[in-house]
This record gives C-alpha cells, structure tokens and sequence, in this order.
C-alpha cells in the first residue's frame, strides 16, 4: 500500500501515474475530493482506496497498512495570507503525518518548496546549516520552512525520509490550479487565442523585462526523481528539487514560440501589487547534494520538455 496525499492534484496525480505505470504497488489516494474539476486528474489511475484528508488524518491506519507514504497534499496558494490555514493544511497535517511514520515505522517523503528561499539571499542551498537562515516571503513559504526545521530537529524520525524543495514545476494534470498553474499553460494558452505572451515588467535596474530567472523543471524529471528515492530509501534528508539551470522568462517564451510554430510576440505587464514586492528575481537549485545522493540528474532539455508538453498534452488536452 502506497499512500499519496494531495492525489487529485497536479504532482500527486502525475506520481500516481508514474507508481501504476512501474506497478509498485496499491494507492491510496488522500485529498479534499469535493473539488470535482480535479477529479479529471484521476480517471484511468487504478486507486484502491479514497480517502478524505481530514478523515485520513484522524486514523491512518483505518484505510490500510501503508508501506510508504508521499506527502503531496498542501495549500499551495503563494497569494494565501490566512496563516491559520496554512498552519493547519501545511504544518500542522505533516507533523501528524511525520509522527505516524516514526510511531509505526513507515517511509515517509514530503513535498517543501523554494518558496522557503525568500527572495534568495542566502542563496538556493539546501545545507541544513543554512536552513535557519532562510527568510521566506510569504506565508506559503513559512509554513514550508516551519516544517523543515521541524522536521529536522526531531530527534524520533521514520526509519527513512525525504523533504524536496520543488521549484517551478510545470507540466499536464495542473489545469485546474488557475492563476497559480504555471506560465507555460497560460502563455500557450494567450498565444493560441491571441497571438502573443504577456510577461511581467521588471522593476529592478539589473534585470531586463523578461530577464527574471527560473529553475524550471519538468514534472517527469520530477517523478524520476521522486521513485529513485521511493526505490533506495538512503541518505534521509532535505534536497532541493529543480534541474540546477535557470532560464528567464524571455527564453521559457520564445521555448513556446517554438512549439507552436509561431513568431515571438511578447507584451510586458505590470506586475500585481499583491506580489510586487515579495517577487523573486532569480531562482536556481543547488543540486549537488541530490547529485550526491546517487541519483544521476540527466534532466530532459528544456526546450524538449516544454515542446513535450505544449504538444503532447495542452494542445491535445490530455492528461498525464
């Protein structure tokens, strides 16, 4: 039994494809299902047991023996600013989590983010020396860092564990997400409808407008990852979770340009004021620790990723 929280979601529904398609085992599939557009995600997946997240936490064990456990599930809104909420859907549920797999000795790998990165002045490592250091920007990202230092200060810890700090994950299974669904899903869907991308303005002297970075990384690259840490359960730490290259928005454009066959057309727009003045600039993985790990980074080329998926999902409307 393998347990996946935030299953109808962007990255829990991929892993879920990814766990049937290498047939390692049964699923148990945890989220809130009342939201019925992100059921989509699931059709075709082979799940054995539901179960909703406020039931599950309550008694795990009632839904099953569980083998392992993938902590997707979170609010994930970066424009959230209830911090009860992301207290008790962020923290609070993973501490739970993280005490049921220590108590009945079950594997246990949860998603963190590079939100906890803040606007990068201490960089993108992920040496636990650092990870007081970290001052994130918004109340998303301070939940996601509350729980690493928890989590890491523990001195009780499941037999093995793994926190990834994912970057900008892009990929099919995230239509529902809205505004926060990645640039590559917006922007073809501008260009298709009327012939242009719109980026954001830059509002510091050095960097352009388009010129802002991003590590980008493919949700299949992501999976990969995800499974050689499901298979060798070694090295239990916090990793970062991104390819280690940044690319600008200008470059992530032109990548879907590209795809479409179309000629580069961007328009540059003021930024919400909402996020103005909690932007980040540029992001980029240290990877050296996750390379340290054993497991080889090959990373899909980037153009090749986005052409996979503006081609092979958004234009065809599939799922993953």
């Amino acid at each position: 039994m393998i347990v996946v929280t935030g299953a109808a979601g962007f990255i829990g529904s991929c892993l879920i494809s990814k766990l049937n398609e290498e047939k390692l085992g049964d699923i148990i599939a945890v989220d809130d299902f009342s939201d019925r557009i992100k059921l989509k995600n699931l059709e075709g997946k082979k799940i054995v047991k539901f179960a909703d997240r406020s039931e599950f936490i309550k008694n795990p064990s009632y839904f099953g023996k569980a083998e392992f456990i993938f902590h997707i599930g979170a609010r994930t809104d970066t424009a959230e600013f209830d911090t009860k909420i992301l207290n008790t859907l962020n923290t609070e549920y993973s501490k739970s989590l993280w005490n049921y797999c220590t108590l009945n000795q079950i594997p246990f790998i949860y998603a963190s983010s590079a939100a906890t990165y803040g606007i990068g002045e201490f960089g993108f490592d992920d040496d636990i020396e650092l990870l007081s250091k970290l001052k994130p920007m918004n109340p998303y990202g301070q939940s996601k860092h509350d729980f690493d230092i928890w989590a890491f200060s523990q001195k009780k810890q499941p037999p093995f564990w793994s926190g990834f700090k994912f970057f900008n994950v892009y990929g099919p299974n995230e239509y529902h997400k809205g505004r926060m669904a990645s640039v590559v899903l917006h922007g073809t869907r501008q260009i298709k409808e009327t012939g242009k991308i719109r980026l954001f303005k830059s509002y510091r002297e050095d960097y352009k407008d388009g010129e802002q970075k991003r590590d980008f990384i493919y949700i299949k690259d992501l999976l990969e990852v995800l499974i050689y840490f499901y298979k060798n359960r070694k090295n239990s730490s916090i990793y970062n979770l991104g390819t280690g290259k940044s690319h600008t928005w200008n470059q992530l454009a032109n990548a879907i340009f590209k795809s479409l066959n179309m000629t580069k057309n961007i328009e540059y727009i003021d930024m919400p004021i909402d996020i103005k003045d909690k932007y980040q600039y540029c992001t980029e993985a240290n990877i050296e620790k996750l390379g340290k790990s054993g497991f080889h980074c090959n990373f899909t080329q980037f153009d090749v990723a986005v052409d996979d998926y503006v081609n092979n999902y958004i234009n065809k409307g599939s799922y993953f």
